[in-house]
């Protein structure tokens, strides 16, 4: 019972983690779990049970680097617009967060390994799914969860669903990069990992992929790239590896799947609530299934926001602005935009606007090199952590997001201890 409580309480602290929520005005759980984390990495420290690692220092870098060429950004144009000149700090925040997280996890199970952190983002994000759901559906879900989670009014009035901290492309960015690790630990350890948790593994799948999409149709992107990955792997198996133990995971998907498919239509036809919100997350498919052509608002809004700059000072160093100036600096003379700086929440052009090819360059080596760490220490994940990565940069096409602190979890986990963790748990006969 003890063990039970303890990892529904590390549960709540990874949503509160991956999915923060203010706790008082201009802090957030992030920011606590933050502060936490450093005093007890510090303490640590002290007792010469940690060490600080030059691929840390060599992040921290790059980080320092991203900040720097957004504070020269400001500086030339002369505007007052902090969003990435601060960055060191915010990765120094989503690292301490993490530490916490990490260090509960060991507390509760003995040691961290990738794949029991990944568990945990996993049922996190199925469970933000489920209370989404919930939201929608039922008003005294809904009360609770607006008594913790200030944001609800603005999603009711604009008519999203939204979890506890978990909405919008923020929420549709991460649970993509959940949908890439059940697919990538799936096929990695299928042939050793208890049929129970291949059924988590399905189940969870489809829970996000279905109403992950209902929150935020960037949800897609996971399913696109992880569905490609499981595929390939599937059609390019040897005939001698098309056995029991090869593919028991991509057999466990199907069956999922396939149980899963008749109650979704079930749903679709008599709940409204579901009829109205799938429509909304695969709008493009309906689309294209009843007039022929793949047409989805939100992609009509995207081409309108292909703005471009118009001189080489902002495609070298940018304008400085990454928000909408009129919010903010009450000097702006320039021209007028939506609720965004040159009327684009496109990434790669929001980026190029506030710190031009050279801060983007630098915050996409930054990226990599947080990837690289990763399989550096993790390697028999590799790929998870390249589709990780691929999810960040797909979504960057529609976009703003920072995906590190899916990473800062696993930055936060020694290969020695993951390796003794997954021989001493994760790797035992299926039955």
């Amino acid at each position: 019972m003890i063990q039970f409580c303890s990892i529904i309480f590390t549960i709540i602290m990874t949503s509160l983690y991956f999915f923060p929520i203010d706790i008082v005005t201009g802090v957030n759980s992030k920011m606590i779990m933050a502060g936490f984390g450093l005093v007890v990495f510090m303490v640590q420290l002290a007792q010469r049970k940690k060490y600080l690692e030059k691929d840390y220092l060599f992040l921290s870098l790059f980080a320092g680097l991203v900040s720097l060429s957004g504070f020269l950004s400001m500086w030339y144009n002369d505007t007052n617009d902090t969003t990435y000149a601060t960055y060191l700090v915010s990765m120094l925040v989503w690292l301490g967060g993490a530490y916490f997280v990490i260090e509960l996890i060991k507390l509760v199970h003995g040691k961290a390994s990738a794949v029991l952190v990944a568990n945990y983002l996993i049922a996190v994000c199925a469970l933000q799914c489920i209370i989404a759901l919930g939201v929608e559906m039922n008003s005294m879900v809904k009360s609770l969860v607006d008594s913790v989670y200030s944001g609800g009014a603005y999603y009711e009035e604009h008519d999203r669903m939204y979890g506890i901290g978990a909405s919008l492309d923020i929420a549709g960015t991460r649970f993509s990069a959940v949908l890439c690790m059940i697919v990538c630990i799936g096929i990695a350890y299928g042939k050793v990992l208890k049929k129970e948790w291949l059924i988590f593994y399905g189940l969870s799948f489809m829970i996000i992929a279905t109403i992950g999409n209902m929150i935020s149709r960037t949800t897609t992107v996971g399913v696109v790239l992880s569905l490609i990955y499981l595929l390939f792997v599937v059609f390019n198996m040897d005939k001698k590896e098309i056995s029991k133990s090869k593919t028991r995971f991509w057999r466990w998907m199907i069956i999922v799947i396939a149980l899963s498919i008749p109650l979704i239509v079930y749903f679709y036809r008599y709940n409204d609530v579901i009829y109205k919100n799938l429509r909304f997350a695969f709008e493009g498919f309906f689309s294209l299934v009843e007039k022929g052509e793949w047409n989805v608002h939100s992609n009509d809004m995207l081409q309108n926001m292909v703005v471009f700059p118009e001189s080489l000072k902002t495609w070298i160093i940018g304008d400085g602005y990454f928000d909408n100036p009129l919010k903010s600096d009450p000097y702006y003379t320039g021209k007028m935009g939506t609720a965004y700086y040159m009327g684009t929440d496109i990434g790669y052009l929001r980026f190029i606007f506030y710190f031009g090819l050279v801060g983007l360059i630098l915050f996409m080596t930054y990226f990599c090199y947080a990837a690289k760490v990763c399989i550096k220490n993790l390697s028999s994940l590799r790929i998870m952590f390249l589709l990780i990565l691929a999810v960040n940069f797909v979504v960057w096409f529609k976009v703003a997001t920072d995906i590190f602190l899916v990473f800062a979890l696993f930055l936060c986990i020694s290969k020695e201890e993951n390796d003794e963790y997954n021989n001493r748990i994760l790797l035992e006969k299926a039955e």
